[in-house]
This record gives C-alpha cells, sequence and structure tokens, in this order.
C-alpha cells in the first residue's frame, strides 16, 4: 500500500545503486562518500525499496558521525523507513534511535537541535516520543530562537497526537506563557498558532488581551490573528463586530500580504458598504502598488468579484482600477478594461472615455511590440462606451478616424465598425464624419477596411456636394484608366514577359532611352514603337490605394466599389437638378466598371476575376443603363433598413445576456426578517449596524441563494456494487472546477468484521487520483463514509474504477468487489459563453482539432433539433434569432462555450431538411485540444437522436 509522504526527491531509476555498494560506502570513512551513499538509500526508499540490511549498518556507522549534512540526511532517513510491523506494533530495532535523539536534543550545536525537533513533528510513534517530551520541553526556553520555534511546532505536534493530550496536558499553559515573554516574530507567531489549533480559547484571550497592539505585530503572527478572526466569526457570528475592528486596524500594515488577506477577510465576513469601501480601497492601492503582474491578475479578480456583488460602491473606485492600465501586460489591460465597462454610468462616462483617449494617442508615439493590439483593445472599449451613451461619441469618434489607416487591420477594422454603428445612431454626425471620412479615405491601405468605408460612403452621403466628393474621392483613389495598356507589337502570349510590370515607352530621334532592364536604346522619331507587352499601370503611392488593391486582383472590392459608385449615381439623380450633370457622372462610372471587368478578364493579372464580382460589376452597369423605381428603393433604402434591424438585433441580445446573468434569489414566504430600528443599539458600531441593515435587505430580496435542490442531488448518487454483495457502495460525486470529490458510502452487510477493508481506486483520462483513501475496520452491519479527491487537468470526459478489497476473520485470502465505473462527464466543464462573430472565425480558422459528426435523428424540425443540440452540449448559440426565422430547409448556426480551464469549444451546425422530410448534415466541433472535440462528439452522437 502506498502512504502519504511529505518527502518529494526526484530520482531517476535509470541507474538503481545496488545495496551492497551502499553499505561498503557507509562503513567507510570517508565523509564525501558516505554522504552520497545516504542520499541513494533515501532516493531508492522513497521509490518502494526496503533495504532492511542496512538499517544495523546506519545504527552504527552513521549515527555516530558529526557531519552535519549526514546527520539531516539520517532524520531523511528515519523519516521514511517504516517504524512498526504488520500488526501496527513498533520494531525493537527503533528504541536504538530514541537515545540518538535524546543527544540530539541536547546537543550543543545550534542547528542539530533545531532539525531534530523539526524532525519530531513528522513522527506520529508515541514509544518513540514519549522518552523525549522532558528534551523537547527544555528547548522551549533555549537562548536562540532557531531552536525555540522548532520546539514550539513539535510540542503543537505532540499534543495534536491521538494520545497527545495525556502526554503533554499542560501544553496550552506553557505556549502561553512562552507566548507571553516571547520576543522573536517567528517564535511567537508559532506559539499563537499552537494556540489556535489546540486551545482556541486561550488564543482568543490573547487576542483581545493585546488587541492595541496588534498593528504592531509582526507579518507572520498577523497572518494568523486574520486566519483565528475567520475560523471565529463563522462560528460565532454575534461577536463579529470586535473582530472586524482589528481587521480594519491592520488594513494600515507595512505588509502587502497582510493587507491583501485582510481585504479577503473583511468582505467574507461583513456586507456592510464601509467594509467593502475599506477592502475596495485596499485592492486598488496593492494594484498600483505592487510591481508582480501574477498579484496584479489575482488582485484584478478579486475586483472583478466585487463588482459582480457590490457594484454600487465599486461606481466610485472606476477611476483608480483605470490606473491600472499603465502596466504594459496586455492581460492586465484586458482585464481592467472588462471590470471598468461593466462600471460605466452616465456620471463618470466622461472621464473614462477621457482616460481612454489618452491612452490611445500614447499608442501612436511609443513603438512597443504590443501596440497595435492594445489599441485595438483601447477602441473597442470606447466603441462599447459610445454605444452605451451616445454623447460621448462627438468627442472620440474623429479621434478613432485617423486611425483608418493603421497598420494593425485589426484596429482598423474595429474603428471603420465603430464609425458604422455612430454614423446610424448619432444623426447629428452625419455630416461631420462623411466630410472627415472622405478627407481621410486615401490613407486606408486595407481592403477590408476599405469595403467597409466605401458602404458608409454609399449609404450616408445625402447632399448634393457630399455625394460629388463621393464620386470624385474614388475616381481618385482608382487614378486615371486605363487599369492596363496595350503595346502594339507586344508578344501578349508570352507568360515571361506578361510578369514584367513595364508601361509603354516612346522615344524621340537618336536621344538615348532606358529600357526596363537598365539598358539604353537608340531610336529614330520615325519608329515610334512600344517596347512592352500588355503590363498593368500603376498609380502614384498617394492616391491610388484602390488603384493598388485591385492591381493585386481583389474583385471582391471592385464589386464594392461598383455598388459604392452606383448608390452615389443614383442618389445623384434625386439630389441634382442638372441632366447633364447626371448623365456625365454616370457615363464616368460605367466607364470605370467597364474598366474593371477588362482588367479582370485580360492576361495581365495572373488570376481572373472571380464569377460572383463579375455578375455584381454587371449588374450596376445595367442598373445604370435602365433604373426603375422599385429597384431604386432598394438599393437607396433597403439596405440601410437591413442595417438598423442588425443593430436592433445586437441591442436586443445584449438586453438578453445581461437578464440572463442577472442572479435569480429564492426567498421563502416563511424567513425571519429582523428590524433593526427595534434592536437595541447599545455598544454597537456603525459597522456593526451597517452589517445588520445589509443582511436584512439581503433576506428581503431573497440574495441568499438556496443551495442546489435535493432532486438534482440524488442524480449525482451512483451505485457501485450490486444488493447482493457483501459490501453495498455507492458514491456521491461532486465536480469544482479543478477537482472531483467521491463521498462513498461502504455498508458492511454481513455477521462478520470486515478488516482492512479499502477503496482502491483508479483513473482513466486526465484524471489524477490525489490520495490512497486509509484502511478501515467495519462491524458487522455498520457503516463508512470514505472520502477520495481526484484531480482535474483537461476537459475531456474520463473514466474512475476499482475494487472494495478487505480481509475477514475466517478467511485468510483478501476478498475483492469490483465497482461499476464512474464515468465523467465533459458537460460538468464546459460553460455557455458568448464571442464576437470575428473571434468566432478567427478561431475557427487557427485550432487544429476538428471531429466531423454525421446528422442522425428522428428529429424533423430543423429548429427542433438546433435547440436539442444545444440543450445536450450546454453551448451558447451565437446565430442571431432572426437569422434563424423563417422556413426554407436549410439551418446553420454556429455554437460556443467555454471550459473552466479558459479552453475554447466551437461547434458549427449545419442541416438540410431532405424531400422524405429527414434532417441531413454534419455538426463540426473544433478546439485546441483533442479531448474537447472528441469528448463532445462522443456526447453529440449519443444525445442527437431526440433521447433525453
Amino acid at each position: 500500500m502506498e502512504k502519504s509522504c511529505s518527502l518529494l526527491v526526484h530520482f531517476d531509476k535509470g541507474t538503481p545503486a545496488l545495496a551492497n555498494e551502499i553499505k561498503e560506502a557507509l562503513e567507510g570513512n570517508d565523509v564525501p562518500a558516505k554522504v552520497d551513499a545516504m542520499k541513494k538509500a533515501v532516493m531508492l526508499l522513497l521509490n518502494g525499496e526496503t533495504l532492511p540490511q542496512l538499517f544495523i549498518t546506519i545504527i552504527r556507522y552513521v549515527l555516530p558521525s558529526e557531519d552535519h549534512t549526514i546527520q539531516k540526511l539520517l532524520l531523511l532517513y528515519l523519516e521514511i523507513i517504516d517504524k512498526t510491523d504488520a500488526k501496527g506494533r513498533l520494531l525493537p530495532e527503533m528504541i536504538l534511535i530514541c537515545q540518538n535523539l535524546r543527544n540530539n536534543l541536547q546537543h550543543p550545536n545550534e542547528y542539530i537541535r533545531g532539525v531534530t525537533l523539526r524532525f519530531l513533528c513528522r513522527l506520529n510513534e508515541v514509544e518513540i516520543i514519549e522518552p523525549l517530551i522532558p528534551s523537547v520541553l527544555s528547548n522551549l526556553e533555549h537562548r536562540h530562537p532557531f531552536i525555540r520555534r522548532n520546539a514550539i511546532l513539535a510540542v503543537m505536534s505532540i499534543y495534536k497526537l491521538p494520545q497527545g493530550e495525556q502526554l503533554l496536558a499542560d501544553a496550552p499553559e506553557m505556549i502561553e506563557k512562552v507566548l507571553t515573554s516571547e520576543q522573536d516574530q517567528s517564535a511567537k507567531r508559532n506559539a499563537f498558532l499552537m494556540l489556535f489549533n489546540c486551545a482556541q480559547d486561550r488564543a482568543i484571550n490573547y487576542l483581545l488581551t493585546h488587541v492595541d497592539r496588534v498593528p504592531d505585530w509582526g507579518e507572520l503572527l498577523q497572518m494568523v490573528v486574520l486566519e483565528l478572526v475567520r475560523k471565529v466569526c463563522r462560528t460565532n457570528k454575534a461577536e463579529k463586530g470586535k473582530y472586524i475592528k482589528i481587521i480594519i486596524s491592520l488594513l494600515n500594515a507595512p505588509s502587502a500580504a497582510v493587507i491583501y488577506e485582510c481585504a479577503g477577510t473583511l468582505v467574507s465576513l461583513s456586507s456592510a458598504p464601509t467594509a467593502i469601501r475599506a477592502a475596495a480601497n485596499t485592492y486598488c492601492q496593492l494594484l498600483l502598488s505592487q510591481s508582480d503582474n501574477n498579484v496584479k491578475l489575482i488582485v484584478l479578480d478579486r475586483l472583478n468579484e466585487l463588482k459582480s456583488s457590490h457594484r454600487d460602491i465599486m461606481f466610485d473606485l472606476i477611476m483608480d482600477v483605470l490606473r491600472a492600465l499603465s502596466s504594459p501586460n496586455l492581460d492586465i489591460r484586458r482585464k481592467t478594461l472588462d471590470i471598468v465597462l461593466d462600471l460605466i454610468t452616465p456620471r463618470n462616462v466622461n472621464e473614462v472615455v477621457l482616460t481612454l483617449k489618452k491612452e490611445v494617442v500614447k499608442t501612436q508615439s511609443g513603438e512597443l511590440e504590443k501596440n497595435g493590439e492594445y489599441r485595438q483593445m483601447l477602441i473597442q472599449a470606447i466603441h462599447s462606451c459610445a454605444i452605451k451613451f451616445p454623447e460621448v461619441a462627438s468627442t472620440v469618434v474623429h479621434l478613432l478616424m485617423d486611425f483608418l489607416g493603421d497598420s494593425n487591420v485589426a484596429s482598423a477594422m474595429d474603428v471603420v465598425v465603430f464609425v458604422r454603428e455612430i454614423i446610424e445612431t448619432n444623426p447629428k454626425l452625419r455630416v461631420s464624419i462623411v466630410t472627415r471620412l472622405l478627407d481621410t479615405f486615401y490613407q486606408i491601405r486595407a481592403a477590408r477596411v476599405c469595403s467597409c468605408a466605401l458602404w458608409i460612403i454609399g449609404e450616408y452621403c445625402l447632399s448634393l456636394s457630399e455625394v460629388e466628393s463621393g464620386i470624385a474621392t474614388i475616381k481618385q483613389c482608382l487614378g486615371d484608366l486605363p487599369f492596363y495598356s496595350i503595346s502594339e507589337e507586344g508578344d501578349a502570349a508570352d507568360p515571361a514577359k506578361k510578369s514584367q510590370q513595364v508601361t509603354s515607352i516612346t522615344v524621340s530621334s537618336r536621344r538615348p532611352a532606358i529600357l526596363a532592364d537598365g539598358t539604353y536604346a537608340t531610336q529614330s522619331a520615325a519608329s515610334e514603337t512600344a517596347f512592352s507587352p500588355p503590363t498593368v499601370v500603376q498609380g502614384s503611392l498617394t492616391t491610388g490605394n484602390l488603384r493598388s488593391l485591385l492591381l493585386t486582383g481583389d474583385f471582391f472590392l471592385g464589386a464594392v466599389i461598383a455598388c459604392t459608385l452606383t448608390k452615389l449615381v443614383l442618389r445623384l439623380e434625386e439630389v441634382q437638378p442638372s441632366r447633364v450633370e447626371v448623365n456625365k457622372a454616370s457615363t464616368n462610372v460605367l466607364l470605370i466598371m467597364v474598366s474593371m471587368l477588362q482588367l479582370g478578364q485580360s492576361s495581365v493579372l495572373p488570376h481572373p476575376i472571380d464569377n460572383d464580382s463579375y455578375d455584381r460589376i454587371v449588374l450596376c452597369i445595367r442598373l445604370l443603363c435602365n433604373t426603375g423605381d422599385e429597384v431604386r428603393k432598394i438599393w437607396l433604402k433597403s439596405c440601410r433598413e437591413s442595417f438598423v434591424k442588425m443593430l436592433s438585433d445586437k441591442q436586443l441580445r445584449e438586453t438578453e445576456e445581461i437578464k440572463a446573468k442577472a442572479q435569480i434569489s429564492h426567498s421563502q414566504p416563511d424567513d425571519l426578517i429582523d428590524f433593526y430600528h427595534l434592536k437595541s443599539r447599545r455598544g454597537m458600531s456603525q459597522l456593526e449596524l451597517e452589517d445588520e441593515v445589509q443582511d436584512d435587505l439581503k433576506r428581503a430580496t431573497g440574495e441568499f441563494i438556496k443551495d442546489g435542490d435535493d432532486a438534482n442531488k440524488l442524480n449525482r448518487i451512483l451505485q457501485l456494487t450490486g444488493f447482493s454483495d457483501p459490501v453495498y457502495a455507492e458514491a456521491y460525486v461532486t465536480v469544482h472546477h479543478y477537482d472531483i470529490v467521491l463521498d462513498v458510502t461502504v455498508i458492511n452487510r454481513t455477521k462478520e468484521t470486515l478488516q482492512n477493508l479499502c477503496l482502491e481506486l483508479a483513473t482513466m483520462g486526465d484524471l489524477k487520483l490525489v490520495e490512497r483513501p486509509q484502511n478501515y475496520t467495519l462491524a458487522p452491519e455498520s457503516s463508512k463514509q470514505i472520502k477520495a479527491n481526484i484531480k482535474v487537468s483537461s476537459t475531456e470526459t474520463g473514466v474512475i474504477f476499482g475494487n472494495i478489497v478487505y480481509e475477514t476473520s475466517n478467511v485468510l485470502e483478501r476478498t475483492v468487489v469490483v465497482l461499476n465505473d464512474i464515468h465523467i462527464d465533459i458537460m460538468d466543464y464546459i460553460s455557455p459563453a458568448v464571442c464576437s462573430d470575428a473571434a468566432f472565425r478567427t478561431m475557427w480558422a487557427e485550432f487544429e482539432w476538428e471531429n466531423k459528426v454525421a446528422v442522425n435523428t428522428v428529429i424533423e424540425d430543423e429548429k427542433e433539433f438546433l435547440d436539442h443540440i444545444i440543450k445536450s452540449t450546454n453551448m451558447k448559440c451565437l446565430t442571431a434569432q432572426s437569422a434563424l426565422e423563417g422556413e426554407c430547409g436549410f439551418l446553420a448556426a454556429n455554437l460556443y462555450a467555454k471550459s473552466v480551464f479558459g479552453e475554447d469549444a466551437l461547434v458549427n451546425v449545419s442541416i438540410e431538411k431532405q424531400a422524405d422530410g429527414k434532417l441531413s448534415g454534419y455538426i463540426r466541433i473544433r478546439s485546441k485540444t483533442q479531448g474537447i472535440a472528441l469528448s463532445l462528439g462522443d456526447k453529440i452522437t449519443l444525445k442527437q437522436k431526440g433521447g433525453s
């Protein structure tokens, strides 16, 4: 059987040492060789070897050594070896050790005494410890603090043994005297810890007697005081007031660890606004004063918890939290922004936006590696503020439009999407946004950003001057036509010449001309000859952003340009009284479209125009040649109406998510409510009165959430053995975030006593048994509760299996009862989550693990099947409800969830209704780890047929 061990040493079993070699080295006089031999012996013992032949050798040759290293290794050896036989009786040779330990406890060297006292803390054998007690007690008064502090710990460990109170009946009284006179902070902490664990009343009495001196105590002792306060206040809530005063006095301690623990203790013990405000201020102070990024992240987590439970108090601290943006770490900045965005109100939004604007400007000056990503986060945060509070949009939109030409495409895309939403929701800003966009359009270098900006120009240029400026800007960015030139004698069929992008060259008489390859040529004026085949004509760097993108073969952008120009011409017909000007503009636009089609069908680009873009541009040409009123209405009104509907759907989804996050309260009709106005206030501080009020409000509003109902608990009870087995066992499974607790009830159904009964468990998957349960003796027809902890390291389905092994007095052999398997469901680890469509697509492209499950179900309605998959997989549908409306026989939806380990699970459902009414299609699962993809696939395969 495995035993718990306090010692962990790495050991490579590749070349194990022989016991004879170790024995020879121990018998010699060479100290380094003896040290090496002791190390090998300890490592072998830790790896399961017994080495009984070494014990006497160590007693004879190692015990008398005066070397400190050898003495330390000897104590490690003594800690590991078996000191009892199979029946639990002390081995007779262990008596040989007692005299050595007594000598060490009286040794003139302080180190030897100290490590020996520390070794006694790990001994459980009373027969060894009992003769040593006088020596241990004498060390409580030693002059050296190292010995005193270890002596106190030794006394505590002895007192906590099953027979400890008989061995050291007056230990608490002695330690209390030591605590009163002790000057060393570590020894004082150990003494108070001993009273806290073994005589809590004495510890409380000492604390209340010296309550005024608590702020002057050392950091170690203050931490134990806080632990004592937490324990006492949970068991005796009536006395909470006087202890909270101690905590508040410690909030000004010099130690960061102490004030962090103080803040956490205040939040756990009190809901009074004064206490919560003090804790929140402490967290903000730590956030700014600590340089360690891990500390900052932990403090931000605590502030996030306070935001969930005490929003009204956190509103006033939003600017203090924002100061954490000074950290260069992106994770800290992201968490800070997440907290702040949930706390924005009309009262503080202007201050927050001003700070975010300053941060955006800072990203322009520095050339840090992550500036682009940080700028994107800031833009998204400002976007969120402007949508919630439209009045601040005017202060930020023009600043952000400077980043439309940002080299970070994601950042520029966020800006243009923000501008698109603001121009619709803030009609007053339309004119200024359109003017600024037309002025800065030439700076945009990304095709996706250009497409969105063109849509804005096409939809929101309404006046005559705006429409004309829009057409002129697009023409300027496209440059002069045509997009390529055709030579008179060039060989267009030669692929080697196609790749040379040079313009036609015309030379005058007898003057040297520089050719494309850098050589000179002389020609007469009469023979004006083009030296190049059909070649692309490049535009200038300042005005040709659309031209350069088109010449790379991006004809989707070409189709967007055509649609935008068509909208502008159609609107020009409405606002321009002169028909001549309209016809002129229409002719120019048609010429641009025809030039794009010629470029797409020419041989100068490696890839021809795609069919969709070709059809779109041809449609625009036909519309301009023959426009009807219905078509005009579709192009000029329907697009914008669809965009408005998309924004309203997005707002509705966000509102539903906020409602879903709201806490569901349970309050029983017969719950008592204490009215603090009718209570005696004598001796109560303001903080205690506030606490009373908060508790009453929580009871009245039902904030004390009821635990999960009994029916859900019964569902988690699993039968492990049969009713006819001599031992009946069932397990109650509790799944926490990172571990599983098995509470196994074992019942002896026989008339005999079961000895050495042990629950042996093993796991499959990313599960790990933390500690093997110990052996028990079970009386006839009695029961025993056995707990087992299992750690979870990743999100995937796992299996726990095992046996119950026991012995009876009649039968010498051990009896084994095989247990049913316990299957750990992946659904316990994943929860619905939300992410943007862009983030979903990015993750879908990046994740390498995909599991494709074919649809096989008796359900015949697409939406009903989708709802069944969402319920079965515990995921969130990201596809808007409006996109799922209608009956077309097809359905596609994206689902998203997050695991407790922060892993992402993506699912795409694509189904089609067949002619016979059945559903067909595929469910694709993608994740970064194989476990989620496979486990979710198995779950869907099991559940998709419509079963429960």
